[in-house]
């Protein structure tokens, strides 16, 4: 399927948004003010249409609870978001429909596992592809296509491996209108207008809103630069 108009000036302009660290690029809004979590919230991995729909007491007990979660295992430092392997994943409080998203992220500890849920679906996926136990998986294809994909499928693996080493901060740019997102990875195509699938519900569509989700574990993450463009009509066409 060829890409729209909108779509390839994205794709033009990826060299020029990524020189603008710390602010945020012409059309963006940035999600973290660089100096703490406000903006963001707690919360398990759970379907964003179930948790939405919760009766309000126990929404806002899981929440607090999330939340005491997240100030333990998730702290900002140098204007970066820091979390330590552990806890839930780390929510906007926000929720979003199609958009484009711009974030940076750098993996401290060798052989962790990571990854940045769409609208609260997984994901699209971060790794070290030089872990061992992770090539049972794919994980030595690399990081940023949407692991959680039915099997053979397209998006599930990376279209080439573009993640720095362990230690080196990483870009992802991604795209998603619908149920279609594109991921370019330190200014390579990863992922091409692929249909993510709902992990959630595997006969059903993705929803049509839902958070962005920093989810890490197994080792110390850090996360830096979120900016977002909300697409309407128009712009995702």
């Amino acid at each position: 399927m060829p890409r729209s108009v909108p779509a390839l000036l994205w794709t033009l302009s990826l060299c020029v948004s990524s020189s603008l660290a710390g602010e945020a690029p012409e059309g963006f809004v940035s999600l973290f003010n660089g100096e703490d979590l406000t903006g963001w919230c707690g919360r398990e991995q759970v379907d964003p249409v179930e948790y939405r729909n919760l009766p309000d007491e126990e929404k806002e007990a899981r929440q607090t609870k999330a939340d005491a979660d997240l100030a333990e295992h998730w702290s900002v430092e140098d204007e970066q978001i820091v979390n330590d392997g552990h806890g839930v994943f780390c929510t906007t409080v926000d929720d979003y429909g199609d958009f484009e998203l711009l974030i940076d992220w750098k993996m401290v500890d060798p052989n962790t596992d990571s990854g940045v849920y769409l609208r609260g679906c997984p994901q699209v996926q971060i790794w070290d592809p030089s872990d061992p136990s992770k090539k049972q998986h794919g994980g030595h294809l690399g990081s940023g296509a949407l692991w959680n994909n039915n099997p053979g499928s397209p998006g599930k693996d990376p279209l080439a491996l573009a993640d720095r080493p362990v230690g080196e901060w990483n870009t992802l740019k991604i795209r998603m209108v619908g149920d279609r997102v594109t991921v370019h990875m330190n200014n390579v195509l990863v992922v091409d207008d692929a249909e993510m699938h709902n992990y959630f519900d595997r006969q059903g569509k993705l929803p049509e809103r839902g958070p962005i989700q920093l989810q890490t574990h197994g080792g110390e993450m850090r996360f830096r630069n979120i900016y977002l463009r909300p697409l309407d009509g128009e712009a995702a066409e």
